[in-house]
């Protein structure tokens, strides 16, 4: 895992040492996609964010002027959290599901998991930790929302929720035939 940004000190941390990190729980959330779908009542496994913070600022020492916090999946794929969002309870940094070990398809080694915030906001395969100063939307583009909280229906930095939900709503079956006709192909099957 790599700790880098806003920080006096970068520094790469095994993942296995923050696995083993004290604090270690299991937290029943859901996950809600902006698209209208949710996966109810999953049981993760891991550390708090808030204790791997507390260890990762006594080795890297990130700036006071640091208010956000970018995760980065081994996909590339990012998302920026506010900090005080990132430190709040129920946030994890997730090995486990449902009493199973991430898989790769849930994200492993390590997934961010924050579910006050849409699915978009979390991270799988997490290796680069980076303190910043100001948001970056990151793989959400103009559409993510700077905090993308699910209790305030924050969907989308420029729409309300109210305007999105029948949108996602409509285009979701249309979106499920694309997604499960692009992975057919690239399970090879459906070729003469």
């Amino acid at each position: 895992m790599t700790v880098t940004g806003a920080v006096r000190n970068p520094e790469q941390i095994p993942v296995d040492a923050l696995a083993a990190l004290p604090g270690r729980t299991d937290r029943l959330a859901d996950l809600h996609c902006v698209t209208t779908w949710s996966a109810l009542g999953l049981t993760w496994s891991g550390i708090p964010f808030v204790d791997v913070h507390a260890h990762l600022a006594e080795r890297v020492r990130p700036r006071t002027s640091a208010r956000w916090v970018r995760f980065t999946g081994l996909d590339g794929y990012t998302a920026t959290l506010r900090l005080d969002d990132a430190l709040a309870p129920g946030v994890l940094l997730a090995d486990a599901l449902d009493d199973a070990s991430l898989d790769t398809d849930h994200g492993a080694p390590l997934r961010l998991v924050a579910p006050a915030h849409y699915g978009y906001k979390n991270v799988k395969h997490v290796c680069t930790i980076e303190y910043c100063t100001a948001y970056d939307a990151g793989s959400a583009g103009w559409k993510g929302h700077p905090r993308g909280r699910v209790a305030f229906e924050e969907r989308s930095r420029y729409l309300p929720g109210r305007i999105w939900r029948p949108l996602w709503h409509a285009l979701l079956p249309a979106a499920d035939a694309a997604y499960t006709a692009a992975r057919a192909r690239t399970n090879g099957e459906g070729e003469a």
